[in-house]
């Protein structure tokens, strides 16, 4: 009899076990996609004064901006461009993507070199934030009551440092001085914060009631913190050059990849993918990176003439008229890459691979 009440109790403990909702393990998304945003938020808290008192030099800037942020651009081509399977899927969107991108941008630099960059700008930090925002809706996935208070929460995460940031001025920007604008009211970021804290003060009750009836949902949990933490501290807590590229740029890229990396194993489609492929995936985009960026350097920023010398028989390019044809054409792997990233990882529009992936 005891041993068929302890049998009925394990029993009814292992039903209401939590089946945590990782993309791949706890192990790997612990390490790839929530760990980098916490790690380096932490780094960065310990080595304050560091990070607070040094600009980028020209090696972090080559570890981080091509290393990493042009890097991850590139690691979009494994699931696009070079899996044929899914280029022939969706053959017109991967075609019209790059013609229609430079294009537009190619009128905006018409127009003017700062509307170029502001309109960058802007769909550079609209495409962060949604990065964020689908993580959060893929830890959610096996909870489909309370998606708008998850969802507000992410954002809040990440659209309170950014009204700060356009209501307190900063020693940094997203892409060049100015991009963002700047409104003269310090009260608007004031007003964020509180709107901020009542929408997580509305997600902690909430988690609270979910953790009580089903568990714990660690991923979910752990991603709010690290975006909370990493925009938090990257933009609002300090003004930091540093800081903000190293939080910016980590906590975004290095997710980013590992996302591409777990998809294509599902694929199976391309060897890339196997483990001992693993240098290769990493190298070809830097190796991409690494090209683009001395092309830019060479034509139109001068700024790192000691990194890319492979690129010295460049020069500079003058002709404002050129200037609107060539940077729109230097800047489209980035614009592909932010028009792509809003279609292939929709679950109702994306291959099995993706659907099977977050079962």
């Amino acid at each position: 009899m005891r041993q068929e009440r302890a049998g009925f109790f394990f029993e009814k403990k292992k039903q209401k076990t939590f089946i945590q909702p990782w993309i791949d393990s706890a192990g790997y998304d612990g390490t790839f996609i929530l760990g980098p945003a916490l790690f380096v938020t932490a780094a960065v808290l310990v080595f304050r004064p560091f990070f607070v008192t040094h600009p980028v030099s020209p090696i972090l800037w080559a570890l981080l901006i091509v290393g990493v942020d042009v890097a991850h651009v590139y690691s979009t081509l494994y699931s696009t461009y070079f899996d044929r399977a899914e280029f022939h899927r969706r053959r017109t969107l991967y075609t019209a993507a790059p013609v229609l991108g430079w294009a537009v941008f190619a009128c905006l630099y018409s127009l003017g070199p700062m509307l170029f960059w502001r309109v960058l700008a802007y769909l550079a930090a609209f495409h962060f934030v949604r990065q964020q925002y689908g993580f959060m809706m893929i830890y959610s996935r096996r909870d489909q009551n309370h998606h708008r208070i998850d969802g507000a929460a992410i954002y809040g995460a990440t659209a309170f440092p950014l009204i700060w940031w356009h209501t307190h001025p900063r020693h940094f920007a997203w892409f060049i001085d100015g991009d963002f604008f700047q409104i003269a009211c310090p009260w608007l970021g004031n007003i964020a914060a509180l709107l901020y804290a009542a929408i997580l003060l509305a997600y902690a009750v909430k988690e609270t009631a979910m953790t009580r009836r089903h568990g714990f949902n660690w991923p979910r949990n752990l991603l709010l913190a690290g975006t909370a933490l990493s925009w938090g501290v990257g933009i609002v807590a300090l003004d930091s050059d540093l800081a903000f590229t190293a939080l910016n740029v980590l906590a975004h890229g290095i997710p980013y990849m590992a996302l591409i990396w777990r998809q294509g194993r599902v694929r199976g489609r391309l060897p890339v993918f196997a483990p001992t492929w693993l240098p290769l995936f990493v190298a070809l985009p830097v190796l991409l990176a690494y090209c683009e960026e001395g092309i830019w350097d060479r034509l139109v920023w001068s700024d790192h003439p000691e990194l890319f010398a492979l690129f010295d028989s460049l020069q500079p390019i003058e002709d404002p008229a050129l200037l609107a044809l060539i940077v729109p054409l230097l800047a489209l792997p980035q614009i592909t890459h932010y028009v792509l990233d809003a279609f292939i990882w929709r679950r109702s529009s994306a291959d099995p691979s993706l659907r099977a992936m977050l079962a």
